[in-house]
This record gives structure tokens, sequence and C-alpha cells, in this order.
């Protein structure tokens, strides 16, 4: 049998930046910055889904990303110094959608004839309810509970977990690109060449500029082209559908969005709480922390760290509580959790550092609170950012297969837990998905509309159904004398923050908190 040359490896090796590891200062912001850029597309499409339907404005459109972006920055900062310090950007999250869409359906809420009252009473409304159901995350995170229920994890069943966080997101790729494949399908091609074909090509010095800078080279050629497009009305006789998602000046944000606005809590007035639509909210917070949970293992084997410790998975859920909290408290329309696109931007642009990640924190609240400056990088058309998403989803769900280099495949149990975790994990989300959208209650419609949404929330995310088909599998079929088809030697040292001495060096909390707050 011919040498294996490629033996499991605890951490990447194709990285030039680790977690601690800095580029130079010049190439730290223009990362930054490119971090920023790459999650406008979630931070704008959510409100643009969702305040019309509360009765908003575009200025009121305007005002929830500006607060969106500012509470990302403030969450992504928090998280990086205090809870899991990995370089994983916090954004908004889809996950929310549903129970959100169930609050504004709320009849008590429809009956409300003036616009902009209707507006202001339905984000009071999602405030309330994010409010309380950030108490599940802070719960479970500190106090260790999710901490306790990881042991249960192996190789085996955080692989198709970690791989689902990414291509559970397919929907977003290619079939949104699709609404303008004349700018989309360029953007796909061109981000493909400049990373991995002319990665090796330095004409400033020694930086590989392409594989550093692909988002901010090829965002800037196809955002002129289709401007061009759009000034030359390419798209003046098109359907309504087609000129939104091509042109450039369809969203009025820049046209609405003021020039200096700081947000600050409670700026929609205090929230109104409801115990019905707080349930419906809890089942997007238990999501939004199974897919977190699969985006800190990707980003902590993309950084070139040890997966993280179930103290510090704790600790990173905790300060997450905190950050949806925030999100209730500012008015963001949505929860919070882990950028999934920045996770895959590690990977290709090779940078793990975390100090990348803290500056671009400061880019999304300035940005924010400089409203018309934010506005012309909001207005970038989201086909191209779908392209991005083609490359980086699919790249973080092969950082979650590479956990399989851990467990034995040769074994009929791996297989066949892999295999069904993947396919339900796709197939179940789907047939939940084709039967909701935001003026129906979806496959589960039962007189309590709150159930409704928690059902339909947890089984339309793919992570969710993947780590439950997954975790019971591999914790009932042969558990015993399957430790180390399943990956346990490697992955028992990372269950305690003392297990591996590296863990000290990659999330040892800043300014000497470890003193007063010990890890276990």
């Amino acid at each position: 049998m011919a040498e294996i040359t490629h033996p499991p490896m605890d951490q990447l090796q194709d990285l030039e930046y680790c977690i601690d590891s800095n580029p130079s200062w010049a190439e730290t912001i223009l990362l930054a910055f490119q971090n920023y850029i790459l999650m406008l597309g979630t931070s704008v499409m959510i409100p643009t889904l969702l305040v019309p339907a509360m009765g908003g404005t575009d200025r009121d459109k305007a005002l929830v990303i500006q607060t969106l972006l500012f509470v990302a920055g403030i969450n992504t900062v928090l998280q990086a110094l205090f809870g899991t310090r990995l370089p994983a950007v916090i954004g908004g999250s889809y996950a929310y959608v549903i129970p959100v869409a169930y609050i504004i359906n709320d009849p008590s809420l429809q009956r409300i004839s003036d616009r902009h009252d209707r507006f202001i009473q339905t984000m009071r409304a999602i405030q309330g309810a994010l409010v309380i159901a950030s108490s599940i995350q802070i719960i479970l995170g500190y106090s260790q509970v999710w901490g306790l229920f990881s042991r249960f994890f192996s190789p085996l069943s955080m692989s198709p977990v970690v791989a689902l966080v990414g291509l559970g997101l397919f929907q977003r790729g290619f079939p949104l690109l699709g609404n303008c494949v004349e700018i989309g399908l360029p953007m796909l091609l061109l981000v493909i060449g400049v990373s991995q074909y002319l990665k090796h090509v330095r004409p400033l010095r020694d930086i590989p500029i392409f594989e550093r800078f692909p988002i901010l080279i090829c965002g800037t050629i196809i955002w002129i082209y289709s401007l061009i497009l759009t000034a030359g009305g390419a798209y003046r006789n098109k359907p309504i559908a087609t000129q939104i998602s091509c042109r450039t000046d369809r969203a009025n944000l820049i046209s609405t969005a003021p020039w200096f606005k700081f947000p600050y809590p409670l700026q929609w007035g205090p929230p109104t709480f409801s115990a019905s639509h707080s349930f419906a909210m809890m089942s997007a917070v238990l999501v939004s922390m199974v897919e977190s949970t699969g985006a800190y293992k990707a980003a902590s084997r993309l950084a070139i760290a040890t997966p993280p410790p179930a103290y510090v998975l704790s600790r990173g859920i905790g300060w997450q509580g905190i950050g949806i909290m925030l999100d209730g408290l500012f008015g963001t329309v949505t929860g919070s959790t882990v950028s999934v696109e920045n996770v895959g931007l590690l990977g290709l642009t090779r940078v793990g550092s975390r100090r990348v990640v803290q500056i671009s924190a400061g880019f999304m609240m300035f940005f924010s609170i400089f409203g018309k400056f934010g506005a012309v990088f909001a207005s970038i058309p989201f086909p191209i950012f779908a392209a991005l998403y083609c490359v980086l989803f699919g790249l973080v769900g092969s950082v979650g297969l590479s956990f399989l280099q851990f467990t034995n495949m040769n074994c009929m149990r791996n297989l066949i837990i892999t295999g069904l975790s993947l396919f339900l994990g796709i197939s179940i989300p789907q047939f939940f998905n084709q039967y909701w959208n935001p003026s129906h209650r979806g496959l589960a419609h039962t007189n309590a509309a709150w159930f409704n949404a928690f059902v339909n929330t947890v089984f339309s995310s793919p992570a969710m159904v993947g780590l439950t088909v997954a975790v019971i599998l591999d914790n009932t079929i042969e558990v015993e004398k399957s430790k180390k088809d399943r990956g346990m030697p490697w992955w028992v040292k990372f269950r305690t923050f003392r297990g591996d001495n590296r863990n000290e060096e990659f999330y040892t909390l800043p300014f000497n908190l470890n003193r007063f707050f010990p890890p276990t």
C-alpha cells in the first residue's frame, strides 16, 4: 500500500495568519473593511424583507439597517474580547424570520390602520420577544448547561452539523444569483478566477492582493458594471422583481438614510411583552445557538485554533444571548448569530486574525452612525453577495466534512450516521420551507400560532435537524465499541480548558480576567 502523506491534523496548516498573529496594519484595515462589506448582504436583506411588512417606510428600513449594523459591531467586539475569542463576526440571522413574521401577522397588530403606528407597535412587540427569548442563551451559556450538552458531541456528529451550517444555506446562493444572472454569474466566475488562479500573482511587493482582497477587487469591478447597466437603462422596462435584484438605485437607501444618526436603546419606544410572541421567538434563539455552535467549530479550524472547549463554547453562547438582548433593546428586527459568510472568508483569504474582525466591528459602527456613507455600500445589488455565498458557504461546508478525517469512514455505522444526518438535514427543512411564506402559517398550522412558528422554525433549520439526528444516532448506536471509530480519542482532550496546552493561548480572557472567571 502506498504511504499516506496527509495524516489527520489538529490544525489547518494552509493559512498564513492564525488567531493571534496579525498582518501589517494596512492589510489589516483593508481586510477588516472587506469583512464589513461582506456582512452587508444579510444586514440589508433581512430589514428589506421584514420592515415593509411591518408597515415601515424606506426611511424606517434605512434606520433599522443602521441599527442592525451598529449592534452587530458591538456584539462582534464583545464576542471577540469576552466570548469565544474567535475571529467570528456576529450579525443578523435569518432564523428569526419565521417568528418575526408570526408577530407581524398578529391580528391585534394588523388591526392598526396607520402604517407608521403599526410599524412602531410591531417593532416594540418584536423587541419584547427578543429580550425575553434571549434568556434562553444567557441561562444555557452561563450555567454551563450547553457545555455539558456538548459532551455528547464527537467529530462524527459535529461534521454534518458544521457542513450543514454552510451547505444548508444553498437557497441563498445560486437561486438568488439567478435573479440577475448578468451580474451574479460574472461575479462568481471573477471571484473564483481572482482568488484561486491569480493567488500567486503579486504585483505589489510581497502582498498577495488577489488572494487577500478578492471581494474588494471583484466587488468593485462588478458593482461599477452594474452601475453602468443601471445608468444605461438596461432595466428600464424590466419586471419589478428584476429591477429590485439588478438596479443599484432600487433600495432607496442613499436618499432616505440620514447623514448622522446614533442608534440608542429603546429608540422605538419601550418594548411590549407577550407570552405567545416570546415562546415563538425562543425557537429562533435555540436554532441560532445550534448554528453558532457549528460556525464556532468552523471558525476555530480556519483560525488555526483548537476546537473551543465546552467552557469556552458556553461562554460564547452566554455572550451571544446578551447580544440578542441588545438586539431587542435597540430594535434590530432580528436576533444575532455568527455570520457564516464571514467565517468562510477566513479560509478564502487565509487570514484567521482576531484583530481583523475587531477592526471590522469598528467599520460597522462607524458607517451605521454616518448613514449616507454606509448607504452607498449597502446599495450593492444582492446577486453580487449571492455569488460570494456560493463560494463561502461551500467552503464552510467543506470545513465541516474535514472533521471526518478523525473518524473511521470505513465503518458502516459512521457512513450511515453521516449520510442520514446530511440528507435529512437538507431534505426536512426543504420540505418545511416549501410550505412556508410570510402570509401563511407553514406546514404546522394548529390554532396556536406561536406553536406553529416554533415548529416551523426548528424544522426549517438544516443545522438543527442535522444536530438532532447526528447526536441521537451517534450516542445510541454501538456507543462503547465505537469510541475510536467516532474519533473520541482525538476529541476528548478538547472537552476541557486544561485538556490541551494550546487552549490557554487561544481562549484566555484579556486583561487578566481569568483570575476572576477561572476556566473549567
